[in-house]
């Protein structure tokens, strides 16, 4: 679960770590009062799940109230990523002297936490990590020791961040462990021109298998922040957007990984994860399809079924369905194989679609999507 960012900041001011002054609002009149509140001259934000706000004009500096409420009334309603914005936080601009980038990041892998930690922050810092990949330092962290003062110091020399920092760093992983958290970041943590270490702007992702700990946000019921998480939620399904080009369904997450390991080994980027389950039916498959197509970033699906409780013409019945209500404008490749397969594919030959295809093989229909999203 994604916090907003005055939720992240209230984490931080709580265990210690300095954040500007700031409210938040969903109406332009009250943003008037509350910039009158802050001083007059305040940054008007953004309050979506989703990075990149400031590109999209997210982000606005507001010389004094009438400003402010302009600015709201500008950011309410404005579409991020496909996140609609509902309210906006108004928070006191600070001078800044230097940017800083932090954070800690669980590493499934290796089955730990990463301290990332840059000397340059802000908006660019995607950019620079591509640009620069020894500008952004990662120390691994033993989950048993944490974060010492030690360890931060230790972090904080490697990333050449000032020696202020290392306080910031310790109080960012106790809000790591008492939040339950998978991530916590900082981007930017700035020095003043005071000299003050200050947290502008946060990020922290919750362990959803902890938030029955976590009452705060809803005690375990939460709505995913991205609108296609949400939608295929909705409808019962297991859906995780990536930001590939192949959209891959397949039935049982065994399947659906090796899928998606198969279309990287292509060359292409798979654009989400979706497992219709064992028992998936003509319904579920028709849902499943209808948001894999609803991804604008999709340039071809492709589905791999092996049929098994569900049979593979229970399946083609599906996308048949699917076809009938969801307007088919990419490339669709299926391979479908297991109980029923040579009826399931007869079926979707019977149904001559232009722009469907099949494929026997899982690695062959792996490249043909891939193909077919490279080429479009």
């Amino acid at each position: 679960m994604d916090l907003y960012e005055h939720q992240a900041r209230e984490l931080f001011e709580e265990n210690g770590i300095v954040v500007p002054r700031a409210e938040v609002t969903d109406s332009p009149e009250r943003a008037r009062d509350i910039a009158r509140r802050l001083g007059g001259r305040v940054v008007v934000k953004a309050q979506v799940r989703t990075g990149g706000r400031g590109k999209a004009g997210g982000v606005r500096l507001a010389a004094g109230p009438a400003a402010a409420e302009d600015a709201a009334r500008r950011i309410l309603g404005m579409d991020i990523k496909g996140h609609t914005v509902g309210a906006v936080m108004l928070a006191e601009p600070v001078d800044v002297d230097r940017e800083f980038y932090v954070s800690y990041v669980l590493d499934r892998a290796a089955g730990r936490f990463l301290a990332i930690a840059s000397a340059q922050g802000g908006m660019e810092i995607e950019e620079a990590a591509a640009e620069r990949p020894e500008a952004v330092v990662r120390v691994p962290v033993d989950p048993a020791e944490g974060v010492t003062t030690a360890v931060a110091a230790r972090v904080a020399d490697a990333a050449g961040l000032p020696p202020q920092t290392v306080d910031v760093l310790v109080r960012l992983w106790e809000v790591l462990v008492r939040e339950d958290a998978l991530l916590v970041e900082v981007n930017p943590l700035v020095r003043t021109t005071r000299g003050a270490i200050v947290a502008l702007d946060g990020k922290v992702t919750l362990d959803d298998n902890a938030l029955f700990r976590r009452t705060r946000w809803g005690g375990g019921r939460t709505t995913p922040a991205d609108p296609l998480e949400a939608r295929a939620a909705g409808k019962g399904l297991t859906y995780v957007r990536l930001d590939g080009e192949v959209g891959v369904i397949g039935n049982g997450a065994g399947l659906v990984m090796s899928t998606l390991d198969v279309v990287a080994g292509q060359g292409a980027r798979p654009a989400n994860f979706l497992d219709l389950g064992g028992g998936a039916s003509a319904r579920v498959m028709a849902d499943g399809l209808s948001v894999v197509l609803s991804d604008p970033a999709v340039k071809s699906v492709l589905v791999n079924v092996f049929g098994g409780i569900t049979s593979c013409d229970a399946v083609a019945d599906g996308i048949v369905r699917a076809l009938e209500e969801v307007r088919l404008t990419k490339p669709l490749v299926v391979r479908l194989d297991g109980n029923n397969a040579a009826r399931g594919r007869a079926v979707l030959a019977a149904r001559a679609h232009p722009l469907v295809e099949q494929a026997t093989t899982m690695d062959g229909a792996a490249r043909r999507a891939a193909r077919l999203a490279t080429a479009a």
